[in-house]
């Protein structure tokens, strides 16, 4: 069975030291006895520090929001993923669809992001989805391939195990729109049956795949229920400790 992982995407709404402390605080011990659920909260650059002091000795995880390809050089405003990697990050979010339609980050772009990070031994949360037009026009399994196959491009089986991917649909992020269970289940599916013809199916049900996309304690457990549903990468949900309890313990109770 594949172990269900709930990633917290803070993105740039929480995340002072005090932020960070006022809600790692009072979620540690609500978590403390979950250990069926891989527990990933991301917050923003600024509380990275703050958040693997408080997380060490626990089962949280710290992840960054993005990262460069290139450990070092006259790269301003980007992060090293040597030091992300110096001070204790384990996971990190690519390829966001955030990051690919504001600041114009391409598959080839992800694809050299998420090679680096797994040369430097950071977990790699993998982001793909489909706009809304994309949907309504039928192009969504297209869309899914495409980005599959230049996001991970040249992978080998080693390698895409270790690749946590998020379908995200585009059109469901940020908006209180959710993909039906049947909906979501359907594109992991898809993206499974992708995976079984680049690697084999051996493989392709190894690859543990998220959903994101307006992830709530309303219907965290029906999506997590499905059988290629392997947790989520939650956004708004993940900013109060209350929240993101319940959508932890849902995918908890799937793997009972």
């Amino acid at each position: 069975m594949r172990k269900p992982i709930i990633g917290g995407n803070w993105k740039m709404n929480r995340g002072t030291p005090a932020e960070t402390k006022e809600m790692l605080k009072k979620l540690l011990p609500l978590v403390k006895k979950i250990t069926n659920v891989d527990i990933v909260i991301a917050p923003p650059f600024t509380a990275l520090i703050s958040a693997i002091d408080l997380v060490k000795k626990s089962n949280i995880r710290i992840g960054a929001q993005n990262m460069y390809f290139e450990e070092k050089g006259a790269f301003t405003g980007e992060v090293s993923p040597k030091f992300l990697k110096d001070i204790g990050v384990t996971y990190v979010i690519l390829g966001h669809s955030e990051r690919r339609n504001i600041f114009k980050e391409s598959d080839e772009l992800v694809n050299q992001k998420l090679k680096k990070a797994l040369a430097m031994k950071i977990n790699p949360i993998v982001c793909i989805g489909e706009h809304l037009e994309e949907r309504e026009a039928g192009k969504t399994k297209e869309i899914i391939q495409n980005q599959i196959d230049k996001t991970f491009k040249d992978l080998t089986k080693e390698e895409i195990i270790k690749t946590v991917i998020a379908y995200e649909p585009i059109w469901a992020i940020g908006t209180g729109k959710t993909a039906t269970p049947e909906q979501a289940e359907e594109i992991h599916v898809f993206i499974r049956e992708i995976l079984a013809s680049k690697f084999d199916k051996q493989t392709s049900e190894l690859v543990r795949i998220q959903y994101g996309g307006s992830i709530k304690p309303t219907n965290a457990k029906e999506l997590f229920e499905k059988e290629n549903i392997d947790g989520g990468l939650v956004g708004g949900a993940s900013l109060e400790a209350d929240s993101l309890l319940d959508i932890i313990k849902a995918a908890d109770e799937t793997t009972i």
